[in-house]
Parts: structure tokens; sequence; C-alpha cells
């Protein structure tokens, strides 16, 4: 073997070495990690159960020091944070989300909280229905969501893709259409004890899914920079202060509560017994 040769077969070896060096220190660092998590989810069961603690995970990437908001809107809504709507609403505050043709003879209100399980099983059976009259001017919809969850359960998630839902309404209401069903589909929906949503760079990866965002970077700073975050929190209060809405998912069709549908051809049943003729 020339020398060439011969020092060749040594720098390979020795890239060899380092290469198995480095994913022995990556096995390393993740049985450290697993050994900490554990015992961390343990002293946390100890103090407070563990349904606290994981709700409170995934939420170390969120920007917003919602009790600033909060205060913010209960000074009157002076502060660092923005106070404007997203484009595309109307109505005091712009709380109002309507999607469909202005003059549609009816109506469909949809209450929603982001983590919301049983909202994502309507989603992923109804959705499609649900756009399929938007699109046939047959309703109407108007979007109201919550945030009882975080109260609930602990985190911000829903408060912050709300946050991410008023960003992409900004860039369009098919936007806002899109990354609803994306954060409400079997792939991404989060278990509910789950804090997910709290992390910006998990909603803006999800966002991905949808055209109009991908790689949209004034949607990206307005999720990162909490740009819609009073709205949000607004938004929030809309829905608790709705007269009979004491969960979600609750449908109203012009205005009465109506039964949560199960299934498309049930979906369609209370939309033809309740519609008005325009």
């Amino acid at each position: 073997m020339s020398k060439r040769n011969t020092s060749v077969a040594k720098r390979e070896a020795r890239e060899r070495l380092r290469a198995e060096r480095e994913r022995q220190a990556k096995r390393e660092k993740v049985r450290r990690q697993a050994i900490v998590g554990g015992s961390a989810l343990a002293l946390l069961a100890v103090a407070g159960g563990v349904g606290v603690a994981v709700a409170n995970m995934g939420g170390d990437s969120d920007n917003t020091d919602w009790g600033a908001v909060r205060t913010q809107i209960e000074d009157g809504g002076s502060g660092e944070f923005a106070a404007d709507a997203p484009a595309n609403t109307s109505g005091e505050d712009g709380l109002t989300i309507r999607i469909g043709e202005e003059d549609a003879a009816n109506t469909l209100t949809l209450f929603e909280d982001p983590r919301c399980p049983a909202c994502a099983n309507f989603e992923q059976s109804i959705g499609d229905s649900v756009h399929a009259g938007i699109d046939d001017g047959t309703f109407a919809v108007e979007y109201v969501f919550g945030s009882f969850l975080d109260d609930r359960l602990g985190g911000s998630g829903s408060k912050n893709a709300l946050t991410a839902l008023g960003a992409a309404l900004d860039v369009s209401p098919s936007a806002f259409l899109d990354l609803q069903a994306a954060l409400y589909s079997e792939e991404f929906h989060p278990a509910e004890s789950s804090d997910a949503f709290a992390d910006d760079e998990r909603l803006i990866e999800i966002a991905q899914e949808v055209p109009e965002l991908e790689g949209n970077a004034d949607f990206e700073a307005a999720v990162t920079d909490s740009t819609f975050a009073v709205w949000a929190l607004q938004m929030s209060d809309k829905f608790d202060a709705a007269p009979d809405v004491s969960g979600t998912p609750t449908l109203k069709y012009n205005d009465e509560v109506v039964d949560v549908p199960k299934t498309p051809e049930d979906f369609a049943a209370v939309i033809e017994a309740n519609s008005v003729q325009p």
C-alpha cells in the first residue's frame, strides 16, 4: 500500500472513530435526559399531580406574557402589545370572524377551544361539510374561540393557537380555514393534557401545511411577536360571555343551539331542518 493510501485509510479510520464517539455521546445525552425527565415527573406528581405537569410541557417557547396582556386589556388597551385585530374581521374590536357570502340567509356559529379533543373530532368528521356549506352559500360561519382549557389544565396552548389563527386570518379567510383544519387534524392535534400549542415553533411548523402560510415571514413574525395576543384574549372573553354556551363544541344555527352532529349525514339533516330559505 502506498503512503498516500495509508494516509487516506488512517484519516477514514479517524472519521469513523469520531462518528462513533458522537453517536455514543448522543445516546448518553438522551439517557440522561430520560432519567432527569422521569425524576422531574415524579417530583411534580408528588407536588401537584402528573396531569398539571404534562399540561405544562411544550410551553417553554410561548413568548407571550399573558398576565401582562390581561392587565393591558383591563387598563384600557394601552401597553406593549398591539391592540389591532386581524384583517378580515368585523364588529366591535374585530371580534367577529364571519366567513362565507356576506348576504347568506343562514348563519352557523361554532364555539370551539383549540385544545378541545371533542372539537377536533367534530372538525375531522364534519369540517369538510362545514366548508362545503360555506362554498355553496347555504350558510356563513361565525367562529368564536375560547381558552378555558388553559385555565382548567394549565398552560397557554389555546390562547397561543388563537394568536396563530388570528395571524392566519390576517393573511386571508382561506388561510385561516386551512390552518384551523390542520390544528384540529388527527395528525397534529395534541392530547387534551398536552400544551403543545404553546410552542410558537410547533404552530409555525404545522402552518407549513397551508400553502398561503408556508414560508410566510409576515405570518411567522405575527406568531412569534404575539401580534394578536390582545385580540386572542378579547375573543376568549367573548366566548365566556356567550349565552347558552357551556362547553365545546357548541353549535348555533340562526342563533339557536342545535345538537352536535356525529356524522356528515346528521349535519346535513340539522341544516335542512333549520335553514331559512332566502
